[in-house]
């Protein structure tokens, strides 16, 4: 599990390997992850967007951003989290990601970004 703390929101991921498939005449890597969110501050916060950095060992780094997750705005309450599942493709046997979320801090209004540590995606056939 890889974890990381930012202005009390306390990220923490756990990811896990799910297969290879065949797409478009090439071999892809399919990796879960899962992901709590959970507020360790005082304020009510909501995520409203999210941006991430994916390296694929054989690609470009590939930059994604948008609204939510999994097509929620959690409101997420002191002492509470939130916790989603989703995966991601590679067309290696090793990769990684990290970003941030943005969230708003309802007892205050203010905007803020929440730090995702890299986490890392490996086959367990992959050799180091």
């Amino acid at each position: 599990m890889t974890t990381q703390i930012t202005k009390g929101i306390k990220i923490s991921v756990n990811t896990s390997f799910e297969g290879t498939f065949f797409k478009n005449y090439k071999t892809h890597y399919a990796f879960g992850y899962t992901i709590t969110i959970e507020n360790q501050s005082k304020d009510a916060v909501q995520l409203t967007s999210r941006h991430w950095q994916i390296y694929d060992s054989l690609n470009e780094l590939e930059i994604l951003d948008g609204e939510g997750v999994i097509g929620k705005k959690p409101v997420i309450q002191p002492g509470e989290s939130h916790t989603y599942s989703s995966g991601c493709l590679l067309t290696s046997t090793i990769g990684a990601m990290k970003g941030h979320y943005n969230m708003v801090n309802f007892g205050n209004n203010d905007k803020f970004r929440v730090y995702i540590p890299t986490f890392k995606f490996s086959t367990p056939f992959t050799l180091n």
